[in-house]
């Protein structure tokens, strides 16, 4: 079995309950565009937003379990850039304070989801499913439309 298989899997198995799936389909993508604007709000180290940087990194991790998702990732940045440059417009309050509040309301969700689900979020066991996450979703999608990830 393929490593992004097995921790898909694994992911998946404390994230069966109907209702908890459907909070994760909400809280996952905007903790995962929260996590995004936190990190544009820093200052530029060198004239480089670190999110910039970040988005590689995370990249690449992607790319090493799988190509085809690492390249929808590509996407969900974008589409996250653009959204991050509308909240900038459109809420008053200063980025990183809206991403904050809806951050903290997110995982409020999630954990209620997971009371729900009668278990511990997967991060509990072992953090780089903060990443996973976001690629389970995205595995989701990829078989609806029949691409293989």
């Amino acid at each position: 079995m393929r490593k992004v298989d097995a921790l898909l899997s694994e992911y998946g198995e404390s994230h069966q309950d109907p209702t908890n799936k459907k909070v994760h389909w909400v809280c996952v993508p905007i903790i995962f565009l929260c996590v995004m604007a936190l990190i544009y709000a820093i200052p530029p180290v060198a004239g480089v937003n670190l999110l910039w940087p970040v988005a590689i990194a995370a990249l690449v991790y992607y790319a090493f379990l799988s190509l085809p998702l690492a390249l929808g990732f590509v996407v969900v940045l974008g589409i996250g850039y653009v959204l991050i440059q509308a909240l900038e417009t459109v809420v008053p309050l200063p980025i990183w304070a809206t991403a904050l509040i809806l951050f903290v309301l997110a995982w409020i969700g999630q954990f209620w989801g997971h009371k729900v689900e009668g278990k511990k979020p997967s991060f509990f066991k072992d953090v780089q499913f903060l990443l996973i996450g976001p690629a389970w979703l995205m595995s989701f999608l990829y078989k609806r439309v029949g691409i293989s990830y």
